[in-house]
């Protein structure tokens, strides 16, 4: 039996580069399709990626914000990432859970899960509602993203074939 390193790497790299803010599962999915992984693995491990740090940012934001409070310069970064989640929060302040729900599914910059675990933390929204939301969110952004994917994958190859 022989053990494809490459695919595991590939695999590997996915997952990872769906953990990071910013990149998360948008930025992992093609990645990952453009590494040969099959439709598949990229989503299942762009997903899995994408929802593991969530708990911890969940469970651990307040505190580490606390901390980083103590150094003034760090501070006022803190402040201006808590003031931005209350404005990117509108939406889930009106509907809550639905509305945390679309903030992470709606796959454009400045949404997903690092931004409505964020939200949820600071609009003290629970970790026991807002995991199972933002997992929806992940999952729908996931598939709208690998639907797109896909699709400008076949355009591409029948704009340039060969």
């Amino acid at each position: 039996m022989q053990v494809d390193f490459d695919f595991f790497q590939a695999l590997l790299q996915t997952f990872l580069m769906a953990m990071t803010p910013v990149v998360e599962l948008r930025g992992a999915i093609p990645f990952g399709l453009a590494c040969g992984l099959p439709v598949p693995a990229a989503f299942l491990a762009a997903v899995l990626g994408n929802l593991f740090p969530v708990p911890f940012i969940l469970l651990l934001l307040r505190r580490v914000f606390a901390w980083l409070r103590r150094f003034p310069w760090l501070g006022e970064r803190v402040d201006a990432l808590e003031r931005r989640a209350h404005l990117k929060g509108r939406t889930v302040r009106k509907y809550r859970i639905l509305g945390l729900i679309l903030l992470v599914a709606v796959p454009l910059p400045g949404t997903g899960a690092w931004t409505g675990a964020l939200v949820a933390d600071v609009l003290d929204i629970r970790a026991r509602d807002a995991l199972p939301a933002i997992a929806v969110g992940v999952l729908a952004a996931g598939a709208v993203v690998t639907a797109l994917s896909c699709g400008a994958a076949s355009i591409f190859a029948a704009v340039f074939p060969g």
